[in-house]
């Protein structure tokens, strides 16, 4: 007896196609999971920032539909986060109630209707990307443009108000066991799922042997891996005859110009999916830090996946679990020092036997998806 698929509206904050950073990555494979699981999927996108629709979606979903996001004064209120705000449309909530079905909103920046009184015996779930209200507080932080400082405060503020004022929803898809933490404590009575990103692969696929360069890769705009660039130009590899390939989508000029500057610096700028594989496959360290502790990143998952050793600080690290597969430097001195070491490490059959042991169990995108669905009512 075949058991009828289980219905499941997912409101993505973006087009998650092509995989080209990290939130698209997470939100593509868990689509497609939670198709394999027994989930029939109707997709509902925001599209901005010249992303098109893609028919790759239509692999594993029943509809999907794309809504222009409502940027620039638009997208503005008072009261509620331009992130929030700016994601609203009439048509998106009358198919909401048109089908019958649970609502999975990735992120609470696609929650705007979580309270609305059509969809009010819903079932409802948000995957928590970050604690938002610390990301942007952090953002804060770091930015230099007055402009961007206020920007990043308002919504701050703003979305540390919204994040506590979540009671419409059921249940809670927390990335790290610290962002768990915190909304179990706000929300004591919802369901969790603890639910790491999800990535492409089945199995550790790095090769043995040793490579010649170390690769940092990321979205090099945003402020949060130009930070980690800048620091390793000048704090690390400034300092150490290694060579050093920064791969990634839109590197600023100033970037651009510090890697020039740099004789065993090379900058990839905006590489295919197929040069960025390659790219991955063939480094001996992968430089994974970041100066932003929250939520989890997902280009960490996947060099552990397809990459060789990982050097990393602690705050990549934090609440990951991931402790064990990693080489660990948090200062200037000790990252030069374990580069070098590294550098001269075969990684073997042993590594990846090892690395898999750690992985298999919380990152096993299966399973994943399965705890998902486990959460739905039936």
């Amino acid at each position: 007896m075949t058991l009828p698929p289980i219905k499941l509206h997912i409101v993505a904050l973006d087009i998650p196609y092509p995989l080209d950073y990290g939130a698209a990555i997470d939100m593509y494979h868990r689509i497609r999971y939670l198709h394999d699981a027994g989930a029939e999927i109707y997709l509902h996108c925001f599209q901005y920032n010249g992303r098109q629709e893609s028919g790759e979606l239509n692999k594993w979903c029943k509809e999907v539909w794309y809504y222009p996001r409502k940027t620039g004064l638009a997208g503005l209120s008072l009261s509620i986060p331009y992130m929030i705000f700016s994601r609203r449309d009439a048509l998106l909530l009358k198919r909401l109630q048109d089908i019958e079905a649970p609502i999975l909103f990735e992120g609470v920046h696609c929650s705007y209707y979580k309270s609305d009184p059509i969809l009010k015996n819903r079932f409802k779930i948000i995957r928590n990307h970050n604690i938002e209200h610390d990301y942007f507080q952090q953002l804060y932080e770091k930015a230099k443009h007055p402009f961007k400082k206020l920007y990043y405060s308002i919504e701050s503020r703003l979305l540390n108000k919204y994040e506590h004022n979540l009671q419409d929803i059921q249940a809670f898809l927390p990335i790290s066991t610290s962002d768990f933490d915190f909304l179990k404590k706000l929300y004591p009575g919802a369901k969790f799922s603890l639910t790491p990103p999800f990535h492409p692969y089945k199995k550790v696929l790095s090769a043995t042997g040793k490579g010649s360069y170390c690769l940092f890769h990321g979205n090099l705009a945003h402020i949060e891996n130009s930070e980690a660039v800048f620091y390793l130009l000048n704090e690390v590899f400034s300092k150490i005859d290694v060579p050093f390939v920064i791969a990634g989508r839109n590197p600023s000029a100033e970037m651009k110009d510090a890697c020039a500057r740099l004789p065993n610096c090379k900058l990839v700028e905006n590489p295919s999916t197929d040069e960025m594989e390659q790219l991955m496959k063939e480094a001996q360290v992968h430089v994974m830090i970041t100066f932003q502790p929250t939520g989890m990143k997902t280009k960490l998952l996947i060099a552990l996946f397809y990459g060789r050793h990982i050097l990393a600080n602690d705050a990549m690290l934090q609440s990951t679990g991931l402790e064990g597969t990693c080489a660990i430097a948090n200062t200037n001195e000790e990252m030069c020092n374990k580069i070098k070491q590294l550098m001269e490490l075969p990684f073997t059959e042993a590594d990846i036997l090892s690395r898999s042991e750690i992985l298999k169990e919380r990152y096993n995108n299966e399973v994943n998806a399965g705890r998902i669905l486990a959460l739905l009512p039936h």
